[in-house]
């Protein structure tokens, strides 16, 4: 009998998740679990949901579309999971995300946790043999984006970035605009988002019932339980604003335009990233919350271009271009005119340049209606989604890059062929983080 035939209760025991305490990590060998996209003809392409939070309400589209299905949901809070499970017809639901990556009749999953926990799923899922569609931001440090980069890519897994602009046609048209010349030589390039939070109570309370902390928890440092640490709704919900879990809203909604602004890049010749970072901005200095609240930072690319990225706040208090308004957006000004696309809506300059979106010339990009149906699709196909793994770890270090220079008060310099800071020691101890054991076996 070989390991695809062992039964379910011997294979589960002998990777350590037969145990009531799930004590420490396993990875699954793909050789053992993977189905490796091999959908059995006229089936459907069964997802678990990893992550039962708000986010995790962007999954139910799987159960409307024909060619995929809510096959399991898996959250460390008990409430949150039942409630996804009778939305999707009653599946299996769990506590542990391991369980789910155990089963043989998953092929992929919704990676919907807070962002401490979206590379190691990731890694573990890639391991597993299961195909993923991760949530933005990416990881929590450099390290952890070119780790997940190389396992995805290792073990050949379609990954889909929950950076949902690339599956709206405006944004397409916009930066279809750009590509093609229309606003002529691109000269400057504005990025901004939604300021972070500050504040955030302490008191340590006890840890409800039917909340396994120490897993939400992970391998973030060990914590005392406090609602605005992790139960709270966003914005205000401490996920977001603690730097144990996050980098602020700085990646976590800046993962948004960001990504606008690579997939001009990743056409227009600037797939690396800027090389040289700057800025100031401001971190709380009481409370819970610890990331940046305010910001404003400048990227240079090798050839000279610069990137400007700044909250909402100070756009605003700034305005430094007619384009820069609303609570975020990418733009692009040429020496023909200006380009800005949100996922509200779309501005350009001259405004005949509407005219040409549906037409724009030669350069295109890959057409997404939808982000979670593009994701099924390829993992039928095996074609690499929209919102590509690689795009997306170029774009989550650029908002990494730009926390370090702020925190460290100094320009920080980037070898895109190296992928490492250059000469700046103390800064690039940043480029990782310390993991609580056991999950340091993960990452």
């Amino acid at each position: 009998m070989n390991r695809h035939q062992l039964p379910r209760r011997e294979f589960l025991k002998g990777i350590g998740l037969a145990t009531a305490a799930l004590g420490f990590p396993t990875i699954v060998p793909s050789s053992v679990l993977a189905r490796n996209g091999k959908i059995s003809p006229g089936g459907k392409v069964a997802v678990a949901l990893i992550g039962c939070g708000t986010r995790s309400g962007y999954g139910g589209m799987y159960g409307e579309y024909e060619k995929s299905v809510v096959a399991a949901v898996c959250d460390p809070v008990k409430d949150r999971r039942l409630a996804r499970k009778a939305q999707h017809g009653n599946c299996p639901d769990f506590n542990d995300f391991r369980e789910v990556l155990a089963r043989d009749d998953i092929d992929a999953v919704h990676i919907a946790t807070p962002d401490h926990w979206h590379v190691p799923i990731a890694l573990c899922a890639a391991q597993a043999g299961k195909d993923m569609y991760t949530e933005k931001p990416l990881g929590i440090c450099i390290n952890h984006d070119l780790k997940s980069r190389a396992i995805v890519d290792k073990y050949k897994r379609v990954f889909q970035y929950g950076a949902q602009q690339r599956s709206i046609t405006h944004v397409r048209m916009g930066i279809e605009l750009v590509l093609n010349g229309h606003i002529g030589e691109v000269k400057e390039v504005y990025v901004w988002c939604p300021h972070g939070e500050s504040g955030g109570a302490p008191t340590p309370m006890p840890v409800p019932d039917g909340f396994d902390y120490n897993l939400w928890q992970g391998p973030a440092p060990e914590a005392s339980f406090c609602r605005d640490r992790c139960l709270n709704q966003s914005p205000r919900n401490g996920i977001y604003h603690i730097y144990d879990y996050a980098i602020g809203f700085m990646a976590g909604w800046g993962a948004h335009p960001m990504d606008m602004l690579q997939w001009w890049a990743d056409i227009a010749g600037l797939a690396t990233i800027p090389v040289e970072y700057r800025g100031k901005g401001v971190l709380p200095t009481e409370g819970l919350f610890n990331t940046l609240t305010n910001w404003d930072a400048t990227g240079r690319y090798a050839n000279g271009l610069k990137m400007r990225f700044m909250d909402d706040q100070t756009a605003d208090s700034l305005k430094p271009h007619p384009g820069v308004a609303g609570e975020h957006g990418t733009l692009f000004v040429g020496t023909e005119g200006w380009v800005m696309v949100s996922r509200d809506g779309w501005k350009v300059y001259p405004e005949t340049l509407y005219k040409k979106g549906k037409d724009p010339g030669e350069k295109r990009l890959p057409v997404s209606m939808d982000q979670i149906k593009n994701f099924v699709d390829c993992v039928i196909s095996r074609e690499q989604p929209v919102g590509n793994l690689h795009s997306a770890v170029r774009s989550d270090i650029i908002c990494h890059l730009t926390d370090m220079c702020i925190r460290e008060g100094r320009v920080i310099t980037w070898d895109p062929k190296s992928e490492a800071i250059v000469g700046d020691p103390e800064a690039a101890k940043r480029m990782t983080r310390v993991m609580r054991p056991p999950w340091e076996k993960i990452v």
